[in-house]
């Protein structure tokens, strides 16, 4: 006779006494258990569903290969790429959306570490092998080819992702193997960029990036905030450009990036570069600066998965240079090498030490995991000395002597920081933070020795030190959001002007810049230190200090950031818009008002346009932000509020990445103390097979 979950419910259910049931018995008890993780927020029900439907192709599967569907799929939602199955049975709950430790109140309700207590991972990956579920990576029979389920070692995938990492690992390997030809006046070239290297001197690694570059289809060049990568990358164009140009064959060269933020960012950061480069007209002009959202260059479907370009209709370029790649997501990067010409360079510029992308993959900290090391080779080394002059001897670089690191020698980390010199406050915590020294960080804030740095350490909830901070700002120096609404009151034109007179344009443009000083960043969504307590707290005190009129839907002064691509309206996720009134168009007499949404173009040239509220359905006001959110962006001004309890993503990262959207000052906000350190000490681990393949 057939026992159910239900009979183990007060005691701990062994995987022995798992194996005693029957399998449909236990698929079914399975399922019923999964059901109450849903109820409880342990398990997405989308993870659920996809375990009734394998239940359903299979229904007589083994339970223990259920399960590990289960958590595999809920790993992805936590942006992992596969499940290590080894790595879970060390600590199995870890696999779930489990509430803090003081908080969780299982009562009878069984876990995975009751479940899988006895398992062994050999056993494991021999009961998925033998499933009809799941395919091992290396059969490559037709058969296997429709398994949902992918075994690759000690790792389980979703069969969709094993197959975007085949395809990265597949575009990568021939990129890495392609040798691009150098002009024969490389060093002279580099030189007429760079300056001839001095002895004295730092490496200067903006040089040896763009040394590297030249040599291969695929390169990547990351560093933190100020360190050069636009500055970098412009000079790189210059020289690729420049032989195409004398030629007579210009290069047709596209500039992308994940959101519309980061787009518009680099789009006017390019443009101030390109003007100053010491090249010929010639080749200036065929430099660009406009640079697309990665949906947008890709053709995005809406409502689909798919692009307009793909492997059967790539892109039409020869370069393709991609900013901030650390937003970029496994899917994402897939297709984009799906896309992209064989002939064609790409180079990846972002920083690998923020944070990953929201949805699965962490493929530029997975492919830079070498960076900070180098693991040149002796070959790249002297190469890199003979044309470039610079003396790497003294580097500390480590050496790939056995050809195992091919992957490093297309990569190069930008090591100094020209935003954050030797006094900034800001440079030295983000460095503390990155580097897990968590006392170091703690003792930098106690201080107060850096005017760019301010803490604040809230005595409760309601404690109104809060809103002195996000109203006013710290004293003289950065601004609070009164800032911006000043501004927007106190340089308002005159009604009587005409709605076509450019300065309404002028006072937008303002009024956008000056709300891009200040910008709260919060590290959760929910609660009333997350994004949407926040922001209704702060629309109350800004109501109360009469800054703004109105606290209903839409108001004069309220900032708004896209969540979702508009194509039609030509507005990217991450887009920040503040509505402003204006004159109405169709008044014959004037003085009629109309509220219309501000958004800054993304042209480089200050452009801003103005839509209607109507219109702009996927938007949520912003005073606060997700650190998510923010990436892309810098602020004058960034305050990161924490929550007053551990959260799984609070990470070093995560604290990383809010810090150096700061750029002339920071403030850290704490409604409890302890937590700061706690989340610098926490590191964000992604799992996934990328580099274990790459090599």
């Amino acid at each position: 006779m057939s026992r159910s979950f239900a009979d183990f419910l007060p005691t701990a259910l062994t995987a022995e006494s798992l194996a005693q049931l029957t399998p449909l018995s236990r698929a079914d008890d399975l399922l019923l258990l999964l059901e109450r993780w849903v109820e409880r927020g342990w398990l997405r029900a989308l993870d659920k569903a996809f375990v009734a439907f394998l239940h359903e192709r299979a229904p007589d599967g083994d339970p223990l290969v259920l399960l590990a569907a289960a958590l595999t799929s809920h790993q992805l939602g936590h942006g992992h790429v596969c499940l290590d199955l080894f790595e879970t049975l060390k600590e199995p709950d870890f696999a779930l959306s489990l509430p803090p430790e003081g908080d969780l109140q299982t009562g009878t309700l069984l876990l995975p570490s009751q479940l899988l207590e006895a398992l062994e991972g050999a056993h494991w990956c021999k009961v998925l092998a033998s499933s009809s579920l799941v395919a091992l990576a290396a059969d490559g029979r037709d058969e296997t080819l429709s398994r949902p389920l992918v075994l690759s070692g000690k790792r389980l995938y979703l069969r969709r992702y094993w197959t975007y990492e085949r395809r990265i690992d597949s575009a990568l390997r021939q990129r890495l193997v392609t040798d691009e030809p150098t002009p024969d006046d490389l060093s002279e070239r580099l030189n007429g960029l760079f300056g001839q290297a001095s002895s004295s001197a730092q490496i200067d690694w903006q040089k040896l990036a763009c040394a590297l570059a030249t040599r291969g289809a695929f390169s990547i060049v990351t560093g933190g905030p100020g360190t050069g990568k636009t500055t970098t990358v412009v000079r790189l164009l210059a020289l690729l450009q420049a032989p195409a140009v004398e030629a007579g064959k210009p290069l047709r060269i596209r500039l992308a990036a994940p959101t519309g933020k980061a787009a518009a960012r680099l789009t006017e950061s390019i443009s101030q570069q390109v003007r100053t480069l010491q090249v010929a007209d010639s080749v200036r002009d065929k430099i660009p600066s406009d640079v697309t959202t990665v949906h947008r260059l890709l053709g995005s479907r809406p409502g689909t998965r798919h692009f307009r370009h793909h492997a059967a209709n790539r892109l039409p370029l020869d370069v393709l240079v991609v900013d901030e790649a650390s937003m970029i997501d496994l899917e994402m990067m897939a297709n984009l090498l799906d896309a992209l010409p064989a002939h064609a360079r790409l180079v990846l510029l972002g920083d690998k030490d923020q944070l990953a992308s929201v949805e699965a993959g962490a493929v530029l900290g997975d492919l830079c995991r070498d960076a900070e090391a180098g693991w040149y080779s002796p070959q790249t080394r002297d190469w890199l000395e003979a044309v470039s002059g610079e003396e790497l001897g003294s580097s500390g670089l480590q050496e790939d002597t056995d050809a195992s690191h091919p992957l490093a020698q297309q990569v190069v980390m930008l090591r100094h920081s020209r935003r954050f010199g030797e006094g900034s406050g800001i440079g030295q915590l983000a460095r503390w933070v990155n580097q897990q020294q968590a006392d170091e960080a703690r003792k930098l804030l106690a201080a107060r020795s850096h005017a760019d740095l301010f803490s604040l350490t809230l005595k409760g909830e309601q404690d109104r030190a809060l809103e002195r901070l996000l109203l006013e700002g710290q004293g003289e120096g950065p601004q609070g959001y009164r800032h911006y609404l000043s501004l927007l009151r106190n340089q308002r034109p005159s009604f009587d002007s005409p709605p076509d007179d450019p300065c309404w344009i002028e006072w937008a443009r303002n009024v956008l810049k000056a709300f891009d000083a200040f910008q709260l960043l919060c590290a959760v969504r929910k609660g009333p230190w997350g994004v949407e307590g926040l922001n209704q707290r702060i629309t109350g005190a800004l109501l109360k200090a009469r800054l703004i009129d109105s606290d209903q839907q839409w108001y004069e002064g309220r900032p708004v950031l896209m969540t979702r691509n508009d194509y039609g309206l030509g507005l990217m996720n991450g887009d920040i818009g503040i509505a402003l009134k204006l004159p109405e168009r169709d008044d014959q007499e004037g003085g009629r008002q109309v509220l219309r949404v501000a958004f800054a173009r993304n042209d480089g040239q200050g452009g801003v346009r103005f839509v209607l509220p109507s219109r702009l359905n996927d938007v949520e006001t912003v005073y606060a932000m997700t650190v998510h959110k923010s990436q892309g962006s810098e602020f004058a001004h960034t305050a990161l509020i924490l929550p007053d309890s551990l959260n799984p993503v609070l990470t070093k990262e995560l604290i990383y990445t809010g810090i150096t959207r700061a750029k002339d000052w920071f403030s850290l906000i704490e409604p409890r103390t302890g937590i700061f350190e706690e989340a610098v000490r926490r590191k964000v681990k992604r799992l996934s097979g990328l580099m274990l393949e790459l090599g």
